[in-house]
């Protein structure tokens, strides 16, 4: 290597870590299945912390995180109670909301940092990609696509990411028993751009396959028109759990 290599190797290095600490939270109940494949694929990584919040597992998944090393905070269960718990106790710049069955892509950090630098853009998300061979799945697939990009409309299983001040600037993710995501995306439309990656996270299949996967893409788009029409979200959640929906 030469003296002018060598004397640029810290800027590339900069370059390459990118502008502050990216902070990923995983809010966790009941997650042993999913969560060490989904913690592997933080690493390996640069300028990144892992928090996972647990609300009160009982399957062994606080073990499995502690013996890795990895930082658990415990909170009430709601997620996004936890995803809140957990991003006031960040020390990041950058934070990163992840599903604890949804897994990375390679190079997710150097990805994250090079959206966060463009003019306007507030927040992002990744691509959906959905863990099972179904014909049915690849056409969801598209639908979120076309949902993401032309009306910056991403959920929480594709990974949402946007800086710590924006996160302060919006209050969170508003604490409600469904439909946080939604809601907590709409804030951030208000603040500017929001962006999704090419490459995807994958998530696990599981609840599209409990139900099916038209019917739960039916009740999906019920539990958003009862919104709007102004059901509370407490009344949404209750008859989701009695099978009502």
């Amino acid at each position: 290597m030469d003296d002018s290599q060598t004397a640029n190797f810290p800027q590339q290095q900069k370059l390459l870590e990118g502008n502050g600490k990216i902070s990923i939270i995983i809010p966790v109940i009941n997650e042993a299945v999913n969560i060490k494949s989904t913690l592997a694929t933080t690493q390996p990584s640069r300028n990144v912390e892992v928090i996972v919040v647990d609300g009160g597992s009982s399957d062994g998944t606080v073990e499995i995180v502690s013996n890795l090393g990895l930082k658990v905070i415990v909170a009430n269960p709601g997620r996004a109670l936890q995803m809140n718990t957990g991003a006031w106790a960040t020390t990041g710049d950058i934070l990163l909301f992840l599903h604890a069955d949804t897994r990375l892509p390679p190079g997710f950090d150097t990805m994250i940092r090079q959206a966060m630098e463009v003019s306007g853009v507030v927040a992002g998300a990744f691509t959906l990609k959905i863990d099972a061979e179904l014909a049915s799945l690849r056409l969801i697939e598209k639908g979120v696509g076309w949902r993401s990009r032309f009306w910056q409309m991403p959920y929480g299983d594709q990974g949402i990411f946007l800086k710590q001040e924006v996160f302060q600037a919006v209050g969170g993710f508003p604490e409600l028993p469904i439909m946080e995501d939604f809601e907590f995306i709409r804030s951030l439309k208000r603040q500017g751009r929001i962006v999704t990656l090419p490459a995807p996270v994958i998530t696990s299949a599981r609840r599209w396959l409990k139900k099916g996967v038209w019917q739960t893409t039916f009740i999906n788009q019920v539990v958003i028109v009862a919104y709007f029409l102004g059901i509370s979200p407490e009344r949404i959640r209750s008859w989701y759990r009695r099978g009502k929906l």
